[in-house]
């Protein structure tokens, strides 16, 4: 079998950073695959699922009422491996062009207060495990670290 495309990036070279995963076509569309990667992989812990849930949670609920993006979000979820999250969007898009929509969205988790939505019984299979402090933490690091001043070798997997 031929390797997935994820699987041929040096995750020993990669800083978190946006990158544009792939780009598909269904049908005359263009589905753009972001690689929203949050920690160095293999370098430093990866998340722990509380966050990641709860990062989830918001980050959804944020990017389908962005009056800009909502009707061209397809899916926000997290990868296996805790490092990060994907992203796919109906377009044709590179890395900047979703910089200020993640600065956004990571502004609005550093920012969260009340309850995180969808976080009850009859809306989550799972809504016990949610850390929003942990989660405040990781996106305003995330921002500070990685998205003001975004350079290009955040913005483009590094090359082989």
């Amino acid at each position: 079998m031929e390797k997935i495309t994820s699987f041929t990036i040096d995750h020993l070279r990669l800083l978190p950073g946006v990158y544009v995963s792939r780009k598909d076509h269904a049908g005359d569309a263009v589905v753009t695959t972001f690689d929203i990667r949050m920690t160095r992989p293999n370098f430093e812990p990866v998340m722990n699922t509380a966050e990641v849930h709860t990062m989830e949670h918001l980050g959804a609920t944020f990017l389908r009422n962005d009056p800009e993006f909502k009707d061209r979000v397809l899916y926000f979820g997290p990868m296996g491996c805790r490092t990060g999250f994907y992203l796919l969007l109906a377009g044709d898009y590179e890395s900047r062009d979703i910089a200020p929509l993640m600065t956004r969205m990571f502004t609005f988790m550093r920012d969260f207060e009340g309850d995180v939505p969808g976080a009850a019984p009859k809306d989550c299979g799972n809504y016990l495990d949610m850390n929003l402090p942990m989660t405040k933490l990781l996106a305003d690091k995330y921002l500070k670290e990685v998205l003001e001043g975004i350079s290009e070798e955040r913005l483009i997997y590094p090359a082989d």
